[in-house]
């Protein structure tokens, strides 16, 4: 898949950022459902519910969503293509933010939204070059290339995963700070490995080695957001 121009107004061929930020955040939603609500996207980005219709109509007349009845909303192969684009810069601007100017990887999801609404493809493109064409967020979250194809991540999340089973660590899906460093704190960052010691039933806490220290413990609600690639057996 590429991303190829079309005979639409100029205009419309020129989203704003609140119109990226929506068609982004609705392709990361769809990864773990085909159909979106309003209520989701109202709790994803923070806004009113009743701001959510308006932009979804926006979206829809531009040809980038469309409407599932009863179900919600989804992207077209075009706001699909939009939201790519959308989340390579995010994801670069995020490198960038780390690798070159200091900053921890808890801080740069929320300083990258900031930056990300004056970022254009030219710079970001320098940026991808200044951090040697990055494939991966500091969160382990995959980079679109610039013809928008995901590099393939073969990662699951590790409350699947049982005693005994060994791996490293792939990604880390939050973006709440305090859970970030808190991971940090506990060396579970985009490849370190591991190892699962002990787990209490009924989806209860679950003990890891990390490194040399064999005695970390993470409750249910950070399980869910440790996604990771297994040991080959």
């Amino acid at each position: 898949m590429t991303w190829e121009p079309d005979d639409r107004d100029e205009n419309e061929l020129q989203p704003s950022y609140a119109m990226r930020e929506y068609l982004a955040e609705i392709y990361r939603l769809q990864e773990d459902s085909p159909t979106v609500s309003t209520t989701a996207l109202a709790e994803r980005l923070n806004v009113s519910a009743p701001a959510i219709p308006r932009m979804l109509r926006r979206l829809q007349s531009a040809g980038y969503v469309e409407r599932v009845p009863y179900y919600g909303s989804q992207l077209t192969e075009l706001g699909r293509q939009e939201a790519l684009r959308e989340i390579r810069r995010h994801r670069i601007l995020e490198v960038f933010l780390v690798k070159l100017m200091g900053f921890t990887w808890d801080e740069a999801h929320e300083h990258s939204e900031v930056m990300g609404r004056g970022l254009n493809e030219a710079i970001s493109e320098r940026m991808a070059q200044m951090t040697n064409h990055p494939t991966r967020c500091p969160h382990g979250e995959p980079i679109p290339d610039v013809n928008g194809v995901l590099p393939e991540v073969n990662d699951i999340c590790i409350m699947n995963l049982g005693v005994g089973q060994k791996g490293a660590v792939s990604r880390v899906r939050t973006h709440e700070p305090e859970k970030l460093q808190y991971f940090a704190k506990l060396g579970l960052v985009p490849g370190a490995d591991f190892e699962i010691v002990g787990r209490a039933p009924f989806n209860g806490p679950m003990r890891l080695r990390v490194g040399r220290d064999d005695n970390v413990v993470l409750g249910a609600e950070l399980t869910k957001s440790l996604w990771v690639s297994r040991a080959e057996e």
